[in-house]
């Protein structure tokens, strides 16, 4: 049931499996927009029907070509907002530009913080993300956000792999180790951390991982991160907790992406670790699977590798629309409520 104004669900080019997910669970259609580009490559949008006063929900995930997907999401944002809806939500399961968060080096730009002031002038009145890279990134809004996790998902699926309650879950650097040791806290684990180094005294020295806390010989290693690309980080752990004895290698990522490195921006726009040309790489590595959302399309990735697998996120994101329109609150889905039977884990 769904009170007071109805709900518009409007989306772009980013993710159509994902939004007609979405929808349907909803049992809302969408409204009719067609984003277009023009030949010298402006972006147009058309809203096919009236959004005045209307709860308008725009489904725009930042990847692929997330500078394109970035604008038409302004842009939609924008044509809402002088269409006189009554409020706007923007739905990003993945931020973008999320990992440039703080000024790390001089005269680095914090662009994440540039995505949120272009989102609030285009109009929009309230963020629903997923797996920020960063928590403070909610910080940069003067607008709700509510960050959703995946970890319920992940722990759900961690408890399907065949003796699990005899793995470490693996984090592949410091950044990650918060996220790890609350999950090996709820299923009653051990965790790890991987240290990533590089040789200083040579500018061309590979660069190397060390294990620095947990023991993960024979027994189950589950790697979790919340994003990968150009899938050096996931090549070097695994091959690290290999050396290391780990009976299985798992990877859980939050988001697997389709970024683009500098090399290949021309060329594939599927580069990075999810290349076809990477394909077999990712075959030879020694692990069992690839565990990804999708809060990118992966249905490719699927097909040229059988090791991936994609949890389906759709239920979660509409439950937070659904919740969000009716003014309830949405605690609930940052707790763990796939094992209340609220909703359920879909491998696609």
């Amino acid at each position: 049931m769904y009170h007071g104004n109805s709900i518009r669900l409007l989306a772009g080019n980013s993710h159509p499996e994902l939004v007609h997910s979405v929808a349907e669970r909803l049992g809302v259609p969408l409204t009719p927009c067609m984003p277009q580009k023009f030949s010298n490559g402006e972006i147009n949008v058309k809203i096919a029907e009236s959004v005045r006063e209307e709860d308008v929900f725009i489904i725009q995930s930042g990847c692929s070509d997330v500078n394109d997907n970035l604008m038409e999401l302004l842009i939609l944002i924008s044509a809402c907002k002088t269409a006189s809806a009554r409020r706007i939500t923007a739905v990003i399961p993945c931020f973008p530009y999320a990992r440039m968060d703080k000024k790390d080096k001089s005269r680095a730009p914090i662009t994440a913080k540039l995505v949120a002031n272009m989102l609030v002038c285009a109009g929009c009145d309230h963020i629903i993300t997923m797996d920020l890279h960063a928590s403070q990134i909610q910080g940069f809004f003067d607008i709700p956000v509510d960050n959703l996790f995946s970890e319920p998902l992940m722990i759900t699926y961690i408890k399907r792999i065949d003796g699990w309650q005899n793995s470490v879950i693996v984090s592949p650097d410091a950044g990650g180790a918060k996220r790890v040791a609350a999950i090996a806290d709820k299923l009653g684990v051990e965790f790890a951390l991987i240290h990533r180094q590089r040789d200083r005294k040579s500018k061309n020295a590979p660069e190397r991982m060390e294990l620095l806390v947990g023991d993960v010989r024979d027994k189950a290693a589950i790697l979790v991160d919340d994003m990968i690309d150009t899938g050096s980080t996931l090549t070097l752990a695994a091959r690290t907790l290999h050396d290391k004895g780990a009976k299985t290698i798992h990877v859980l990522i939050s988001h697997g992406s389709c970024l683009r490195t500098d090399d290949e921006i021309v060329a594939d726009p599927m580069a990075g670790l999810f290349a076809e040309a990477d394909m077999t790489a990712l075959e030879q590595l020694p692990i069992e699977e690839l565990v990804v959302t999708n809060t990118a399309p992966q249905k490719e990735h699927k097909e040229k590798c059988s090791k991936i697998r994609a949890i389906d996120i759709s239920g979660i994101i509409a439950e937070s629309i659904r919740r969000t329109h009716n003014g309830e609150s949405i605690s609930l889905l940052f707790g763990d409520w796939t094992g209340g039977g609220h909703l359920d884990m879909v491998l696609l």
